[in-house]
């Protein structure tokens, strides 16, 4: 059994994507972020980042103690690992998912995390924020556009290259793009998005990033005003 540490944010909807994928047995530990319980002692014991998604596997590969992990990419790269699901056993076949992994955890989810706090969140407009990353977002999307040219999913074969940049293409319209721009990845997101699997793991979520959404100003302190704490 898994416990899965959830919110409903793109990171968090990866492991939820995969683990409706997979059928891999589970238990949700939710994880109110809005209200700070990612910064309770118990939790920075497992993700130390005090971010979601972490996992705990009760039972490791290895038959040792339980295994805690945190950050989205490493969770899906290991969960494919240990379920031989979604990541080609073949070195190039591997290479080609795994930076594409790498390309959305460093790339795609960060600038596009971006845009979406500075259209949606910020408690003034920056129109510098705004245009540097609509336009940097737009980029990647033009990146993933051409890639899904000549291919159905990221790396060929549906993997989690797709599970970890399909979550962060749903609020395409915070990020002020429009995906009649981008056909290729219109039609794979499309693909994806009446899988039953998608469909299960996104039934009852809000979009984090929709326009037009309310926080209240402890909320803001709590998601983006923290700092190092100090003793």
């Amino acid at each position: 059994m898994i416990d899965l540490y959830y919110a409903g944010t793109p990171n968090g909807l990866k492991l939820r994507l995969f683990m409706e994928e997979t059928g891999l047995p589970h238990r949700v530990v939710r994880v109110n972020i809005g209200k700070g319980e990612q910064f309770k002692p118990e939790y920075l014991a497992i993700s130390p980042n005090n971010k979601i998604p972490a996992i705990v596997d009760h039972a490791p590969a290895d038959g040792g103690a339980p295994l805690s992990m945190f950050e989205s990419g490493a969770i899906l790269l290991y969960l494919a690992e240990k379920t031989g699901l979604f990541l080609p056993a073949d070195l190039r076949g591997r290479a080609e998912v795994v930076q594409w992994l790498f390309w959305q955890m460093s790339g795609l989810g960060p600038m596009a995390g971006q845009i979406g706090h500075f259209n949606v969140y910020a408690p003034a407009v920056v129109p510098y924020a705004i245009e540097r990353y609509t336009k940097e977002t737009n980029r990647l999307y033009g990146v993933l556009d051409k890639r899904l040219a000549d291919r159905d999913f990221i790396a060929g074969e549906y993997s989690i290259a797709d599970i970890a940049c399909y979550p962060w293409i749903v609020p395409h319209a915070a990020h002020g793009q429009d995906l009649d721009d981008f056909p290729h990845l219109r039609r794979w997101f499309e693909a994806i998005a009446v899988r039953p699997a998608t469909i299960r793991a996104y039934e009852g979520v809000t979009d984090t990033y929709r326009r037009g959404a309310q926080i209240s100003d402890e909320q803001r302190r709590v998601l983006f005003g923290q700092a190092a704490a100090t003793r």
